[in-house]
């Protein structure tokens, strides 16, 4: 019985601006379409991503993130990441070795999509993340909204390892749901109102004068 062939593949770790995550970023697509999506336990991973379940045995491992070529680990406080980076960078590209596919299903509650797949869940589908929506309506600057994030904001935030969603625009006031290493990060509040709120204000003055997270 032929043994089955392995997949050549190289990962390197990334510290991001969260001290809990860290980001691994591999040579191969671990999911294509612009898709992204966030795992925050291990039974939001079955079914879902084999990689993440897997990376949920770590007792450790608190959140994962998985985007393009990369995934990015939260931990806890129990041990720090110069004591398992290296084992978890082994795992990880190991893991990538034997297996083709990282994410094999995404449930739509979970998912982080970009702008041009936003139609979707504004004509009646799911929405993109698991934040409750049902009290926004949509608003006729969602799309100048979310474009703006596109182009903008998820390049920077893709790179630091972790998303940043549009959630719904209301009063002058745009709501967002942060990703990933986002989450929970100490400089996320600076990013949200030096980077984020400013650009909108910049682009559409007198409609947007505040962001907010939720």
């Amino acid at each position: 019985m032929n043994e089955r062939k392995k997949i050549p593949t190289s990962v390197y770790a990334e510290m991001t601006p969260n001290p809990s995550s860290m980001k691994f970023v591999a040579d191969r697509l671990l999911l294509t379409g612009g898709l992204q999506v966030e795992y925050k336990s291990k039974a939001e991973a079955s079914g879902s991503s084999p990689l993440a379940e897997e990376l949920f045995n770590f007792p450790f491992v608190t959140n994962v993130f998985v985007a393009h070529n990369f995934v990015t680990v939260t931990k806890d406080a129990s041990l720090d990441w110069d004591m398992i980076v290296m084992q978890l960078r082994e795992y990880i590209r190991e893991w990538l070795m034997d297996n083709e596919i990282a994410v094999s299903n995404v449930p739509a509650e979970l998912m982080s999509r970009s702008a041009g797949m936003i139609e979707e869940a504004k004509a009646g589908g799911s929405t993109p993340s698991n934040i409750d929506r049902s009290k926004f309506k949509p608003s006729e600057y969602d799309d100048a909204i979310m474009a703006l994030l596109e182009e903008f904001v998820r390049p920077a935030v893709e790179a630091d390892g972790g998303a940043i969603d549009f959630v719904a625009y209301e009063e002058k006031k745009v709501f967002v749901e942060m990703k990933g290493s986002c989450a929970g990060c100490p400089s996320s509040t600076a990013t949200l109102k030096g980077g984020i709120e400013n650009l909108l204000k910049a682009k559409l003055p007198s409609v947007v004068e505040e962001v907010i997270s939720v």
